[in-house]
């Protein structure tokens, strides 16, 4: 807890690792509450202790201090002083909201509809878009800057082009105080959480005798925290005909389809916030800050209250002091644009944090289909035949353009698809602009106007009218994301700076052809949260590994850290970061020593080497010696035993091979089934609960169960395989990536040439992208092996089955706590002797 503290009082960025179990979630909640009461402590003194002139009286000095104590502990008592008066407000607001509005707002409301009573067609044309309000645009439009990396806006201010949007006073009654955002992966996790949230009695902001004197008992003794859960449409929403819609991208498009001006007043949403029911909105407010409370409770009291949760949740944002989300609503700039969160001088603290790159990646890689361009550029002409003489100024410009790109980059595709035999090949921006006339065309003005006049909503609008008609049916005919709105998120990748990411042509059969963006640098788009907070903290269970080689103390940057630290983020999110303000910290398990049994498995009791590299994986031998030495394991482990595989494919292939018959003999699968139950992970998200229950339930009756699970899959992430539901968990070879790849190959080059750029040799910038590749295939090792251990007084083993965990290379990725006990080997143990040691360690135990 310390180290928190000081690294949020330091305003440094850190890095701290703590196994599952020890204790993590309340030392984040201590340190940065503690900190927080703290800093608002030395707030208030700063204030009051000004200098003054040693000319007055002490009498006066005095007095004057006391005057601005009283003065400056108004934010003491801001929050309850206001809602007193908000309360007034909102008596006389309920008064004129129960007895009905006035006919005069009434009439207003309902003239507002004009546009319902359009003729049909009309109401898919677009609004009038001149080059005045091309940078117009509220947070409710789209994000401050369209969400333009920092590289990519530096570069548009260099040429002149408007960057910064004009930005309304949102006139919220509260200032915006210090506050606490913490984020994580799932709101599962999140829950878990705030369950510990509520365990906390917080320290009081002002000392007893400043209360004694300013304000004489009328400050309260307690200090309650004032929580936020923020959430996605498909967490909060209360309208079952939103919620239902299916998928997220549907939720959200049928939401925002329900406050367009085209749709009739009886069907709109009656929960969205507005004016005339500001009373329900202040209502919302009061309560959610009331207690703490879960995204669950947020639901609940939408509902009871009558008013959207994820549109009223804005109004708490300033006043609450510590606010919990997932990781999308802060690492993408346009949903903290639009939810109206503020990050400048406030404490960021991030958990899971071990796939933060990852994350950050996939948030702003996409994927477009042949299919996709093909269908969009179908619906964009058949919009722009119709409408051609109805769009006036900007809007034919702009829609002849945005047809345009989408022409040169379909005939690109086509031309990959009917030329090239290859399943995967980079792409250059060039290739994809190559039509005729995209060099005429201003792209980030085009980004912007995609962005602003909702062109895509109008082109699907009229394309479901069209097809309605067709078919002489009035329900919608589409849940899903209009294909304009996700096309225009690859159009706009193409604006990115070549060096932030790469395009790949991809040929798949379970899909049509397509072209994917990478996001190969996730600096840029996450230096923004850095640079704006006060301070950031990465926690993770498994932040390891640390690497094995790193540049030398004489290159270029004096920013690059020259000591044992978690590599990967210094080099690749936290280049730009001295070393001087970067933290890191890492604590061992809680767990005594001799509750830990770990071993690497080099041979078989056979004598088959356990080689899973990808050349010698498919050998008959290795796949039957691996399946027996289950078997023995199955034997060995009471209750609960989960083996990760490093891939989906590779689980189905070992899976099918052990339930072939051989000689008559009774098959591995059977073997293995007649010793414990065995489940199978299946690659969809579905049936997950449902395996794990059975697991469960195989267990709790005594039988004992095997989970086959994959590295990096649902199972090896936030699952508790605590006591008997993991009491051995068997890691099967090493899943690195394809090295071969073109994704991979880009990967690599860039960390090459990126070490090269900051003064390093081209021998370090190998070794540099060597050592990426191997951590990216030891962080999902060491996520899976943290599955096991959950609590002090749990046990387990931790069986490594490849022969390359007993190197030293991989074997110091590990993480320390694992090390330790895989220190006390000098020699990998033979197979008999690890199943005697098993047999050895779980009779001390059970």
């Amino acid at each position: 807890m310390t180290a928190v503290y000081d690294c949020i009082s330091e305003g440094k960025v850190g890095i701290f690792e703590s196994p599952t179990g020890t204790g993590k979630s309340l030392s984040l909640i201590c340190s940065t509450l503690s900190w927080l009461r703290d800093e608002q402590r030395i707030s208030l003194d700063r204030q009051v202790n000004v200098e003054e002139s040693n000319e007055e009286p002490a009498w006066i000095l005095e007095q004057a201090r006391k005057q601005r104590t009283e003065n400056i502990l108004q934010w003491r008592l801001e929050l309850e002083s206001r809602l007193d008066k908000i309360r007034e407000k909102e008596a006389h607001q309920r008064i004129q909201y129960e007895k009905g509005e006035p006919l005069r707002k009434r009439a207003k409301l309902d003239s507002g509809n004009s546009s319902s009573e359009l003729p049909d067609e009309d109401q898919f044309v677009l609004d009038d878009y001149e080059s005045e309000t091309e940078v117009k645009a509220s947070t409710a439009s789209r994000a401050g800057s369209d969400g333009f990396s920092i590289a990519s806006l530096d570069l548009m201010r260099k040429l002149g082009e408007p960057v910064e949007p004009t930005r309304e006073d949102p006139g919220l009654e509260f200032t915006d105080e210090l506050k606490i955002f913490f984020c994580s992966r799932t709101h599962s996790q999140l829950t878990q959480f705030v369950n510990e949230l509520r365990r906390v009695e917080f320290p009081k902001t002002l000392r007893l005798e400043d209360e004694r004197e300013c304000m004489a008992g009328n400050v309260q003794q307690e200090s309650p925290i004032r929580h936020l859960p923020l959430g996605s449409r498909r967490n909060l929403c209360i309208n079952p005909g939103v919620v239902n819609a299916g998928s997220t991208k549907a939720i959200n498009e049928r939401c925002l389809d329900l406050q367009q001006s085209s749709t009739p007043q009886e069907k709109k949403c009656p929960f969205l916030p507005n004016k005339h029911n500001e009373v329900l909105v202040n209502k919302f407010r009061d309560h959610t800050l009331a207690r703490i409370r879960d995204i669950e409770d947020l639901g609940v009291l939408g509902k009871a209250i009558g008013i959207c949760p994820y549109y009223a949740s804005r109004a708490s944002i300033k006043p609450s002091e510590i606010v919990t989300l997932p990781y999308p609503l802060l690492l993408q700039k346009s949903s903290r644009e639009a939810l109206g969160i503020i990050l400048k001088g406030h404490v960021i603290v991030i958990d899971e944090a071990h796939n933060l790159m990852d994350a950050i990646s996939n948030i702003h890689s996409i994927t477009v289909t042949q299919s996709q361009l093909h269908r969009c550029r179908t619906q964009l002409r058949a919009y722009l035949l119709k409408f051609r003489n109805k769009l006036k100024g900007k809007n034919r410009v702009y829609v002849a353009q945005t047809l345009r790109l989408i022409d040169s980059v379909s005939d690109c595709l086509d031309r990959l698809v009917s030329q090239s035999s290859e399943k995967e090949a980079l792409v250059t921006v060039g290739d994809l602009m190559s039509g005729k006339g995209i060099d005429q065309i201003n792209l980030h003005k085009l980004v912007r106007y995609l962005a602003d006049s909702k062109l895509a909503r109008k082109v699907e609008g009229y394309n479901e009218h069209v097809t309605r008609q067709a078919s002489s049916t009035q329900e919608p005919l589409s849940d899903t994301t209009p294909l304009l709105t996700h096309i225009q998120g690859f159009l706009h990748a193409l604006s990115n700076p070549v060096a932030e990411g790469r395009f790949f042509f991809e040929r798949e059969e379970s899909r049509s052809p397509s072209f994917r963006y990478l996001l190969l640098d996730p600096t840029f788009h996450f230096k923004e949260i850095v640079e704006e907070a006060r301070a950031v903290i990465l926690a993770g269970g498994t932040m390891s590994p640390v690497s094995v080689t790193r540049l030398k103390d004489d290159l270029k940057s004096s920013k690059l850290l020259t000591h044992a630290q978690m590599d990967d983020y210094a080099r690749h999110l936290f280049a730009y970061v001295t070393k001087e303000r970067l933290k890191t910290w890492s604590c061992g398990h809680i767990i005594p020593k001799q509750n830990l049994f770990v071993r690497s498995v080099s041979r078989t009791q056979d004598g088959v080497d356990l080689d899973f590299s990808f050349t010698k994986r498919n050998s008959v031998p290795l796949v039957n010696g691996l399946g027996e030495s289950l078997v023995q394991l199955a034997v060995a482990v009471p209750d609960g035993l989960v083996v990760f595989f490093p891939s989906y494919a590779y689980l189905d292939q070992v899976s099918v091979q052990w339930q072939q018959t051989t000689s008559g003999s009774e098959n591995i699968w059977s073997r293995l089934q007649n010793c414990k139950s065995v489940f199978k992970e299946s690659k969809g998200a579905s049936g997950i609960e449902d395996t794990l229950r059975q697991y469960s339930e195989a267990i709790d009756e005594g039988k004992g169960a095997v989970l086959l699970s994959v590295m990096g899959g649902k199972m090896s992430e936030g699952i508790n395989f605590s006591d008997k539901l993991g009491r051995a968990v068997v890691v099967v070879g090493l899943p690195f990536p394809n090295l071969h790849s073109a994704q991979w190959k880009a990967k690599l080059e860039y960390i090459e040439q990126n070490t090269m750029d900051r003064g390093g040799s081209s021998a370090e910038g190998k070794a540099a992208g060597r050592d990426f590749y191997e951590n990216a295939c030891m962080r999902a090792v060491n996520q899976s092996i943290g599955r096991a251990i959950r609590h002090q007084k749990d046990f387990a083993s931790i069986l490594l089955l490849d022969r390359r965990y007993s190197t030293p290379r991989i074997a110091d990725k590990l993480p320390g706590w694992i090390k330790q006990s895989f220190e006390d080997r000098k020699a990998p143990a033979t197979f008999p002797e690890i199943i005697r040691g098993l047999r050895d360690f779980f009779q001390t135990k059970v």
